[in-house]
This record gives C-alpha cells, sequence and structure tokens, in this order.
C-alpha cells in the first residue's frame, strides 16, 4: 500500500473512502428540467472514474419551491428525481467511488421573479446585495414546511441511493437563521445563538427521523463570516462544538466568509492571483478545537498543498474541486506516479462566473469538462498516422498540437515568435494572472511527451507548409488588435495590447475606451493606474466589462477603485483629433442627443482582434476541402469527410481568433474537436 499520505483510506461511519481526496458540492448547471439526466451523470462519473473518493453533487438542490435556483440547479423537491438520482448514483459506485448530495434552502438568496413567483422568505426582511430580493419575515407555518420540505428532499435522496447529504449552511436560509446580522426573529428561532441555531437543528432532527442513525449527514457551514457584527471566529468554533454534540451529523465542512456579495464569495472561493488555501488553516484550527471529523475546500489546486493538508493533519478530507474540472484523472494520476501530466488548475475562475451569469460551467482550458457524452478527456490512438501542420502556438495551435500528437499523428508546429503562447504570454504580464502561463506550459511538456516539433522564429508561407507534404494544416495564427472603429483619429489611438507588452508607455491623462469588455481593458488599466497615471475607462454598454464576469471583476475593481479610476458608461468613442499635445475625444451615445468634447493626452482603445488570416486564404485553394467544415459531422464527433477539391493534397482547418475573436475557451474548444478526430 502506498505511504501517500492523499491515498490512505478513510472511514466515515461504516463508509470506507478510498483516498482522502474528495470533490465538494457544486453546481455545474447541466440539469435538464431540474434533473440529473445524461449529461450531468456523465460528468459525476468521470471523476468517480479518474479515482476520487467521494463526488458531492449539486451546489445546491433545491428542497422547496419557494427556494427557485437562480441559474440551472437539482430540484429535489420533485419526485421524479428519485430514478435519475439512482442511475447517477449506480454508476459512482460502479466507479469505486461514494457519492452525496448537498440539500438547501435559498431563503433570500434568490429572486421572487423566478419558479413560481413565490415570495422570498428569511428571517429578516434585509435584502441580499447580490439577488436584490426582498425577503418576506419568515412565519411559523414557513418554518414548519421547509423542515418538512428538508426531510422530504433526503428521504428522496436516500431512496435514490446516495452515500449521504450535506446541508448548505452558509449564505443560505440556514445561514440566515443563524448570523444575528440576518435573523430579526424574536422567540425559539431568533436571539441567542443557541435560538439562532434551532432552525438548523431541527432540520437534521427532521431528516435524521427520515433518514435513520446509518445514512451519513454533513454540513458546509461558516465558520466565520468576516463581517462586523456577524458570527467571528470565537462563535464559529461554538457553533462547531454544538454541531458536533448534537449528536446528528457525521462531519463539518469548514467556510470561512460570506457570499452576499460578488467581493465577498471571491474571498471564499478565491480566483487566480489571489493566495491559494487561504482558509485551510482556519480549518485546521476547527478540527483541533472540535476533534471532529473535518472537510474542506477553497483554492487547493494543486497536490503538493493537498497532500500537505492531509500529512500536517489539517482536514480529514480534502476538497479539489475546481482542480477536478481541469482534470478528474488527478488521484488516477498521482496512483500512476504522473503527477506531471495532471492538468492544472489556473483559477481564472470561467467554471464559476458562467453559472452566475446562466450559462453552463465550463473550464477554460479543458474543453471536454461537461461535455464527457462528446469529448473524451482520454484519447484513443489513430487507425492512420498522419502529418499534421500547426500553424500557431497559442492556445488553439498548442491544444491541436497535443491531441493530435496523442492521437499518434506526427506533428509539426510552426511559430512566428521565439516562444509559445500567443495572447496567453501577453496575458500573463499581469502578475494577478500569470497563472495561466500554466495553460501554455502544460501543453508544451505534453507535446514534448508526444514528439511534436517546434519550429520558432519561423514566419510559415503557403510554400513552406506545402513542403512539409502534409495531411491535414491547422492555421491557428491568431488575431491582432482591432482600434480602426472611430470615424476619424484611429492613428492617434493605441491598443490595450501596446501598454500591456510595454510595446507603449503610459501617459499621464488616460481614456480607455472598452468596447470589448474583455479582459484586455481593464489589465491596461491597471497598468496604467499603477503608473500614477489618471485613467477614465468609457463603454457604451450599460455596465462595463461584461465578459469579464463577477467574480474576475472583483481583483480589478479592488486595484483600480484603491487608484480612483474613473467608470463611465453608455457612452461612445467616436472620434478623435489632435490639438497641440492633447487628443480631443468626441463623445457620443447609442441612447442619441450627445456630443460632448473632452481631452487626454493618451487614448486607448479596447475593441477585440482581427484574425491573422492571409495564410489560410492562401492555402485555401490549394487543399481538398477548401476549408469548409462540415458542422454535422463536427457536432457528431466524425471525421471531416468534404472533399471540394480532388487535387488538394491536404485538409485544411482555422481554429481560434485567427476565424474571429473569442476567448481561449473557444480556441482550445475549437482544436479539440476538431483534432480528436484526425
Amino acid at each position: 500500500m502506498s505511504n501517500d499520505p492523499l491515498l490512505q483510506p478513510y472511514q466515515l461511519k461504516h463508509l470506507t473512502l478510498r483516498n482522502r481526496i474528495i470533490v465538494t458540492s457544486h453546481e455545474p448547471a447541466y440539469p435538464e428540467d431540474g434533473m440529473p439526466k445524461e449529461r450531468y451523470r456523465a460528468y459525476t462519473v468521470e471523476r468517480a472514474k479518474g479515482g476520487v473518493a467521494l463526488t458531492m453533487t449539486a451546489g445546491s438542490a433545491a428542497v422547496s419551491r419557494d427556494s427557485p435556483p437562480v441559474f440551472n440547479n437539482l430540484l429535489a423537491y420533485k419526485d421524479e428525481i428519485v430514478p435519475w438520482i439512482r442511475e447517477m448514483t449506480d454508476a459512482v459506485h460502479e466507479e469505486g467511488a461514494a457519492i452525496m448530495i448537498q440539500l438547501t434552502h435559498l431563503g433570500r438568496r434568490t429572486r421572487w421573479d423566478k419558479g413560481d413567483w413565490l415570495p422570498v422568505v428569511a428571517p429578516s426582511h434585509h435584502r441580499e446585495a447580490s439577488h436584490r430580493a426582498f425577503p418576506k419575515k419568515v412565519e411559523d407555518w414557513d418554518i414548519e414546511r421547509i423542515i418538512k420540505d428538508f426531510a422530504d428532499a433526503a428521504e428522496r435522496m436516500k431512496a435514490g441511493g446516495m452515500d449521504g447529504i450535506e446541508l448548505e449552511a452558509y449564505g443560505h436560509l440556514i445561514d440566515q437563521f443563524a448570523s444575528p446580522l440576518t435573523n430579526e426573529l424574536d422567540g425559539p428561532y431568533g436571539g441567542a445563538l443557541e435560538n439562532r441555531m434551532r432552525f438548523c437543528l431541527d432540520v437534521f432532527k427532521a431528516i435524521r427521523e427520515r433518514v435513520g442513525n446509518e445514512f451519513i449527514l454533513g454540513v458546509r457551514y461558516t465558520a466565520d463570516e468576516c463581517l462586523p457584527g456577524g458570527n467571528g471566529q470565537a462563535e464559529g468554533i461554538e457553533i462547531s462544538k454544538r454541531l458536533r454534540d448534537s449528536g446528528l451529523i457525521d462531519y463539518l465542512n469548514v467556510i470561512r466568509g460570506h457570499i452576499d456579495t460578488d467581493a465577498g464569495l471571491t474571498d471564499v472561493i478565491p480566483i487566480q492571483g489571489m493566495a491559494n488555501s487561504p482558509h485551510l488553516d482556519f480549518a485546521g484550527e476547527i478540527r483541533a478545537a472540535t476533534n471532529f471529523p473535518t472537510f474542506h475546500a477553497a483554492k487547493i489546486p494543486d497536490v503538493a498543498t493537498a497532500r500537505h493538508a492531509i500529512a500536517a493533519g489539517k482536514v480529514d478530507m480534502v476538497g479539489m474541486t475546481r482542480a477536478h474540472m481541469t482534470d478528474p484523472h488527478i488521484v488516477r494520476k498521482i496512483i500512476e506516479k504522473r503527477e506531471e501530466d495532471i492538468r492544472p488548475c489556473v483559477g481564472a475562475n470561467y467554471c464559476l462566473d458562467r453559472i452566475y451569469q446562466g450559462g453552463a460551467a465550463y473550464c477554460i482550458h479543458n474543453a471536454a469538462t461537461g461535455r464527457e457524452l462528446t469529448m473524451p478527456h482520454i484519447l484513443t490512438k489513430a487507425d492512420v498516422r498522419k502529418k499534421v501542420v500547426v500553424v500557431g502556438a497559442g492556445p488553439a495551435g498548442l491544444e491541436a498540437a497535443r491531441v493530435a500528437g496523442e492521437r499518434g499523428h506526427e506533428v509539426v508546429v510552426f511559430e512566428a515568435a521565439n516562444n509559445a503562447g500567443g495572447q496567453i504570454r501577453l496575458t500573463a504580464q499581469s502578475e494577478r494572472r500569470r497563472e495561466m502561463i500554466s495553460i501554455i506550459d502544460w501543453r508544451m511538456s505534453q507535446c514534448e511527451k508526444y514528439d511534436v516539433t517546434f519550429h520558432f522564429n519561423s514566419w510559415a508561407e503557403a510554400d513552406t507548409i506545402e513542403a512539409e507534404k502534409p495531411d491535414v494544416v491547422i492555421i491557428a495564427t491568431g488575431g491582432l488588435p482591432h482600434t480602426e472603429v472611430l470615424s476619424r483619429g484611429n492613428e492617434l489611438v493605441v491598443s490595450s495590447w501596446d501598454i500591456i507588452s510595454g510595446d507603449v508607455k503610459p501617459g499621464a491623462n488616460v481614456l480607455i475606451f472598452d468596447d470589448a469588455g474583455d479582459h484586455a481593458g481593464l489589465q491596461a488599466a491597471e497598468f496604467i493606474a499603477r503608473a500614477g497615471a489618471k485613467v477614465e475607462i468609457m463603454t457604451p454598454d450599460r455596465s462595463f466589462a461584461p465578459e469579464v464576469m463577477a467574480m474576475n471583476l472583483v481583483p480589478y475593481m479592488r486595484s483600480l477603485q484603491k487608484h480612483d479610476v474613473t467608470f463611465t458608461v453608455t457612452y461612445r468613442l467616436e472620434a478623435v483629433e489632435k490639438s497641440g499635445n492633447q487628443l480631443v475625444a468626441h463623445v457620443g451615445s447609442d441612447y442619441g442627443g450627445i456630443a460632448r468634447e473632452h481631452s487626454y493626452d493618451q487614448i486607448i482603445v479596447n475593441h477585440g482582434t482581427i484574425p491573422l488570416d492571409e495564410l489560410y486564404f492562401e492555402l485555401k485553394p490549394r487543399s481538398s476541402n477548401l476549408g469548409e467544415v462540415s458542422h454535422d459531422e463536427l457536432l457528431l464527433g466524425k471525421p471531416q469527410s468534404i472533399v471540394r477539391n480532388p487535387e488538394g493534397r491536404f485538409q485544411l482547418f482555422r481554429i481560434g481568433d485567427a476565424v474571429a475573436a473569442r476567448n481561449t475557451h473557444a480556441a482550445i474548444y475549437d482544436a479539440l474537436r476538431i483534432a480528436k478526430d484526425l
């Protein structure tokens, strides 16, 4: 048996967990009609195949109709969920993993205009900032009803074969009862801590009566709200001891912080540029104070930190949840002593930011996650070995090279720069986003493993490509900044790339016209503001940086507000002209009736990229498919079979920003679904 602390089994009541790594409860937003159907099941089972000890689903499943999900969650209040749960639990158990589910009532952390349009309920009328609903103060009959709903849902989960359930008690209704900031009730459920905890314990009592003593029950709760007037660390330790001493639960899953604002949520679940494992020592303090089974997860992306968490006795089970979205086979690779092959989580948080905008969770650089029904995590060898030439070594080109190499093809990559990375290397110039370079580094190491040949400082031309006698050519040349969006004065502006790269020095009074709303505009603003300049960010949209999304916006705002950056929304830069040593910005509005002039000494336009596609169009008439892609074959996962030019010697495809300005995930997904079928 291995002496690796992570690979030691753990006994949780009657359940033997095969190692110390878990996937904590999270909702990837893959349900269909509130049910965990084929897609949800495939995603969950993949992590069990990868060797994780325990996978927890839902973040969280709703137990009541007046707890409508604000994004696509499981509906545990419906009887029809039971057979779907049973199919998922059976499949996970067949792979040797345990499975649990998290249940919740959202309380005020939802909206009244979702689901059945029922009033939001909470122990006070205080609105949650993130979801904006003013709640009805919960009545006695609401409390009785919701407790019964929890018990009913738990019974359904047991009937579905779950090994246990976890109650979500941070930010949601249970925590709203526990916190003095959100509980203004009188009587048995309000006032002193003992009363504020009564709702949680009454829920557990009702559940125990339904599911018996052998079914595992846990709680994920905040042991320190980190808010003035809230439950602090002392109260958190007391809450922890009361939960333990209740005799109703089997483990504690410790959280630190609050999630009622974007900033609070981001501190609980940190993103790239923020400290790794920021609450691990705190979880260890709770474990030491309670001497009770303790779980914890919060930006523990690497095996070394997880191993330390167990070896040092900080926790009994360590959660690596986003890490398993990036690579569901972490444990298998540890067992096989292939830790260098683990695809690294870079903390980009594309997964969570997407669900909070109503989308499905996707990993920024594993396009198979959430697409297990159509995209492979493990590639098989091709029947026929081909010569594949890739032009461009950004994320799209490197993914195409990696996938083709793993498929067993001979792969040659041409890159005009002296190193790989493309826009990712530019992005990583920001200290807070330097983790992004791991997207490139991992692919380069994988390409080396598969004997991919690289030609750097090589500006590939059509004849260069044809001299390689390729069977397939993939153009991944990316794009260049598109700044010519003004009616006049385009020659007077610079791009956000110019600033980030250091090719252009920041001015003293700077306007950034951000019509793309992506990271580049805010990164440029941060560089300039830190240099001591006065900065204004202008956008024609009603909100700025929509492509950055909520949790990624938090570190930017903390930095930019500190430097007194001005944010101007709903105005459009229309033209620029020179006046002495100043630039005059002519500003209008899509709403009409506005014409203003402002002076700056530097104006930056951030408007996405224009494809670098000359080589593609030069090669197009020489290719067998004339560059055409069958969407039907692409979406069905079949090899591309189009032949438009029988004289053509190679298939030609282009991917990523060489097609159109998109993002890193889109570029990698383009590459995977073309290259996996070569």
